[in-house]
This record gives C-alpha cells, structure tokens and sequence, in this order.
C-alpha cells in the first residue's frame, strides 16, 4: 500500500507537528472507519404493500392481461394493498380494477401531474383492445378503496411507491417498467433498501432480460451472488397454460420465500446526509468522524475500495 510522501521541512504541519498528532493508522485499526465497513445491511420492510410495475398498453397477448387479473385477486386474498403509477389503461388499468373491484381491496396509485394534466398515460401499442378480458375488467363495479396521489415528477412518483411498500412485482411492460425494475434491483445492491422484486416471466417475456443479467455475470460487470437480487416466477413448462396459471399466487410465494438476510449489499450508510445530521440510525457517518491522519482530505466518500485507495492522496492544504 502506498505510504503519504513527507511534507517539505518548511511546512507548518511538519515535525512539530507530526509529533503531536498520532501516527497514522494501518487499516482495519481505525474504529471509527472499522464501524463505516462493519454496516449492516438495511432491514427488510415491514409493509404488506406491493408496487406492481407494468404497462400502460395492453400487449397482444391474452396471457399478459390474465396475469395482471390473477395478480390483482391474489393481492386481495393476501390483505395486501396495492401501490402502482396511477393509470387507467392497459395493464396498469387490469391491475388497479382487478384490486379494487374486490371487497377489501386497497389501491394507492401515484402518478406525475404532467401526465395527470395530459389525460393519463397512454397506450404505446396500436391502442386496440385484444381481448374481452379488458373490457370485462374496467366495467365492472369497484367496492374496494381507491387513493390517488399527484406528484411532481416521474422520480418523485418511483420514491413514493418504493417507501409506501415492502416488495416490488413486475409484469410484462416497455421502456418505464424495465427502467423501474432494474432500479429498485439496483437499490438492492446499494443497501438503500432491503426488499424482494418479483418478475413474473409470462410466455417468456423477460427471458431477454434474465440474459442479459447472465452476461453481465460472465462479462464481469455484476457479482455472481446477485443474480439472485431478481426472482422469476416462470410458471408452467407449456406455453399454452400460461393463460390460466395463478400467476398471482406464485408472485406472493416468491415474495414469501425471499431470503433477506442473503443479499450481498455494498456498505453504503444513506441514513446520513452530507452535512453529518443523522436520521436516527445511532452511527456516524464518514464526513463528521474524526479520523486521525486524514483530517485534511476534501470531499471524499467511503465506498468499498476506497479506503484502499485513499492513502496516496494529499490534502489541499498540503499541495498549496
């Protein structure tokens, strides 16, 4: 490991000064910073709700559409609300009316006001409806309770549906629900949050996706152990008994099933701000500790290598 480069014999912080102030010490004896690298991972979250991701088109096939009823019906049967991006088309529409039309059912949608003021969402296929199935769906008569929330802007609309719920489950969508996905796995492995994203691999719709992820594995951009940061529900062998699986019961299972203690997070502490105030997680964060020898180190951040990496680098102070 690199050693600091001694300061010039006219500095004011050299020889009388070095005498006063402690050695610097070797990793791993820092306590301060042994506690930065010792965090724990986020606890798992208590709430029964669900952030269902999905599209606001309908799809081209009947199977998409079934699977969205059938995980709609299971949430309900579970006691589990339903939190999702507000809209009343396509599969988010299925979703949403599949919840609410049940006796007990709770739906909180969360949607930007632009796309409020715009008339919702729209659908991004050809817009012609596929199937009975829809129709049935949306005209039926609701008796569950509805919360509807307008937000500021799309980033606001994916904070308020990640904190309100203690699992996310994906359905086949386009551009905003892969984004979606990904991002909460991504907050997975950042140690943001501690929760278990369900995708739901409908006649093989997110095969794509799960290869991908494999190729980042063997191309050496993601670690082997968080492959498991995203299930997939597969569901029956055959194709044709897609239409009418439990896609919804399946989903609860896997979300039953997930292992929290297992995940392999980066020590990052995000309960502390820049400025060193704490939101009650009882440690302190890297910018209010007092570590010996790297008091004069600007704007630097604990990430996993960094403490490996910081002992060439000299203060602004020094450089002057």
């Amino acid at each position: 490991m690199a050693q600091l480069p001694p300061l010039p014999s006219n500095h004011p912080q050299s020889a009388s000064a070095s005498a006063a102030s402690p050695a610097l010490p070797p990793p791993g004896k820092c306590t301060v910073l042994q506690e930065q690298l010792e965090l724990t991972m986020v606890a798992p979250s208590k709430s029964r709700s669900v952030a269902v991701y999905c599209a606001a088109s309908f799809g081209n096939q009947k199977a998409f559409q079934k699977a969205a009823v059938s995980l709609g019906h299971a949430l309900v049967a579970a006691n589990r609300p339903l939190v999702y991006g507000g809209g009343n088309s396509g599969i988010m529409g299925i979703v949403s009316s599949a919840v609410a039309n049940l006796e007990g059912g709770k739906v909180t949608g969360i949607i930007p006001y632009a796309i409020l003021a715009a008339g919702g969402e729209k659908d991004q296929g050809n817009g012609q409806v596929r199937s009975n199935l829809v129709a049935e769906v949306l005209n039926e008569k609701r008796s569950g309770e509805i919360e509807t929330i307008v937000v500021n802007s799309m980033h606001e609309r994916k904070i308020e549906m990640a904190k309100r719920v203690g699992a996310f489950v994906g359905l086949p969508g386009g551009f905003g629900t892969f984004e979606e996905i990904l991002e909460v796995v991504t907050w997975n492995q950042l140690n943001i949050h501690n929760k278990p994203v369900i995708v739901l691999n409908v006649l093989s719709y997110y095969n794509p996706l799960r290869d991908l992820i494999k190729n980042g594995i063997r191309e050496g951009f993601i670690r082997p152990q968080n492959e498991k940061l995203v299930v997939f529900v597969e569901g029956p062998a055959d194709p044709d008994e897609h239409e009418d699986y439990d896609w919804g019961t399946a989903a609860l299972k896997a979300i039953d099933a997930w292992e929290h203690d297992k995940v392999s997070t980066l020590p990052f502490h995000w309960t502390k701000g820049a400025e060193g105030a704490s939101n009650g997680s009882g440690k302190a964060g890297i910018r209010g500790a007092m570590i010996p020898g790297l008091h004069g180190l600007h704007g630097v951040k604990l990430t996993n290598g960094w403490f490996k990496r910081v002992w060439h680098v000299r203060s602004r102070s020094d450089r002057i």
